[in-house]
């Protein structure tokens, strides 16, 4: 993930210090452990500044406004406490280079700040500190101890200490060609290494753009560059500094990220704001994402493989119950034979009633036959017991497997993240699987959860131009079928597969084609387990006759008055 260095720290302030400035706090909400979002209202607009102290992610940018889920962090709290109503008067550097914003807050524009909220943007160092007017510290983002830090512990109550010097040389514009070739080349060494080394200020990121506008490969030796290329570094480096020193950027989107500068862009951003809250939202929600994802995959195999092995001992101790008669024949024909038991018989060969053929029965010694007869009716008695107990048993196993089966298939189905849906959807069935008890999290425990489904379907259009949703989980698929679904649209399911509600929506009086069905059918064997396969049957038929069994567990649901037509999933173009 590309981080936010210098340059880009630089651009973004400015941007909000022309747009935002000044502007009244009306609120604090944090998104998560890492990132608050400020609400700031102008005379012109209203809009939410985002700070993050993520150690792969910080910034600072104008964002979307936070979801409306109750806020449970204590430090968003005590900012709103100590600044709420006031106006955000200035927001400048503590130093020159330094990655280290100073958001001033101040009763009205034009008065002395009251509080300072410094926003550390130093990678894996990054924090967000409110001092008061004397800089002693009410509140931080992250407390360091003074046995995590003898440099420079950061707790309520002391006085703010900016972060140590920069050691580096700073870069300046009035520095000749000469002088900043010297000291680049004064060791030998590859030239992005060697920049790095030389001066304050500067990232991979900004240096990878840099050198490749100049045409030169980050890693080529600083003693085999000739004048030509040394003249073209250099000029990319004065444009560089002019950037920052006018205040003029150029953002927009690399291959690979994006850049303020210009360089590389191959996409147009609109402003530095959007670019970033897009960029770093999206990459960390692909972190979120792949986490999830593993987490809750793993989750369902160790829960399935338990539950299969469960399901597997119950299926065996039926097969044994279903001896239970074998044991009641053999008591039946020792009783009707009683006359040819002799005492000490370990077995008897008697003549089976039906057919004449010989049944051996295995017999204690110690016993006589009656006895021997009691043993083995106790013995059917006990396996009958055991078939009525485990039935019942089985049938349950087998339902929280097809349950959490249609619950994998849901997973399986969102692959990688490429829309804010794909986590939504994630983190849905995560809420599910903590509703039905099959995950805890502590961070949730308290969590109230939102009942209703989120409605980003899948959605697609038939050849005629109906339009098709496709639930992504299984409170999707319940919200679905039973509350979007109409009088006269068509509900399709792979059939017996674990697979998502398929809804075919229909006008009054419309009557789709052959191909429309047979383009939705496609579609539910496409988001089904049967994926992969040639084709598999799919069943259709009216919302009315699809129900939801009393207390079943979510996206299971039963039907009737079904059709039957066979989908080929690999006629998608998924």
């Amino acid at each position: 993930m590309q981080p936010v260095d210098f340059t880009t720290l630089t651009a973004a302030s400015s941007e909000i210090r022309a747009n935002w400035l000044p502007s009244r706090l009306e609120q604090v909400y944090q998104r998560d452990r890492y990132t608050i979002a400020v609400a700031l209202r102008t005379l012109k607009q209203r809009g939410w500044l985002e700070i993050s102290w993520h150690p792969q992610a910080a910034h600072i940018c104008i964002g979307d406004p936070p979801p409306r889920k109750p806020d449970t962090f204590t430090f968003s709290q005590q900012l709103v406490h100590q600044l709420g109503g006031l106006a955000l008067v200035a927001i400048e550097a503590i130093a020159p280079w330094e990655r280290v914003i100073n958001l001033q807050f101040a009763r009205r524009p034009g008065e002395t700040a009251l509080y300072h909220l410094y926003a550390e943007i130093m990678g894996k160092y990054s924090n967000v500190i409110l001092t008061d007017a004397n800089n002693e510290i009410i509140t931080a983002a992250h407390q360091v101890s003074q046995q995590q830090s003898t440099v420079r512990p950061i707790q309520t109550g002391q006085f703010y200490e900016t972060p140590p010097k920069l050691t580096n040389t700073i870069p300046s514009l009035s520095e000749s060609q000469q002088r900043w070739q010297e000291r680049v080349s004064l060791v030998p060494g590859a030239i992005k290494r060697q920049l790095l080394k030389s001066y304050s200020g500067l990232s991979a990121a900004l240096l990878d753009t840099m050198l490749q506008a100049a045409s030169l490969d980050p890693e080529a030796a600083t003693d085999t560059l000739q004048p030509d290329d040394w003249q073209r570094l250099f000029q990319r480096w004065q444009e560089w500094l002019q950037a920052l020193e006018t205040q003029k950027f150029h953002p927009a989107w690399t291959n690979n990220g994006y850049t303020v500068i210009g360089w590389g862009g191959v996409t147009p951003a609109k402003d530095i704001q959007e670019l970033l809250y897009r960029y770093y939202t999206d990459e960390l929600n692909k972190q979120v994402f792949s986490q999830l994802r593993h987490q809750l995959t793993q989750k369902l195999n160790n829960i399935l493989a338990k539950l299969r092995l469960k399901a597997d001992t119950f299926k065996k101790r039926l097969q044994q119950s279903e001896q239970a008669d074998e044991y009641r024949q053999k008591a039946d024909l020792l009783m009707a034979h009683l006359q040819e038991w002799e005492p000490g018989m370990k077995e008897i060969t008697l003549a089976d009633f039906e057919n004449n053929k010989p049944v051996a029965i295995a017999l204690q010694p110690d016993k006589n036959a009656v006895q021997n007869a009691q043993s083995l009716y106790k013995q059917h008695q006990k396996l009958k017991r055991v078939k009525s107990a485990v039935e019942p048993l089985l049938a349950e196993v087998n339902g929280e497997i097809a349950y959490l089966e249609q619950v994998e298939m849901a997973i399986a189905q969102i692959d990688k993240y490429q829309t804010v849906e794909d986590l939504e959807a994630l983190d849905e069935i995560r809420d599910e699987l903590i509703g039905q008890k099959y995950l805890e999290d502590p961070e949730y425990r308290n969590r109230t959860f939102n009942e209703t489904a989120s409605t980003n379907f899948h959605r697609y259009r038939t050849p005629s131009g109906f339009e098709i949703l496709i639930g992504r989980n299984n409170r999707q698929n319940d919200y679905l079928t039973f509350r979007v679904a109409g009088d006269y649209d068509l509900w399709f399911h792979a059939q017996e597969i674990p697979g998502s509600h398929v809804l075919l929506r229909l006008e009054p009086g419309a009557v789709p084609e052959e191909a429309d069905l047979q383009f939705t059918a496609n579609l539910a064997v496409y988001y089904s387990r049967a994926r992969q396969t040639d084709q598999a049957p799919v069943v259709y038929t009216e919302p009315k006759y699809v129900y939801k069994p009393k207390g079943a567990k979510p996206g299971i649901a039963i039907y009737k008055q079904e059709r039957i037509l066979w989908g080929q999933p690999q006629l998608v173009n998924g």
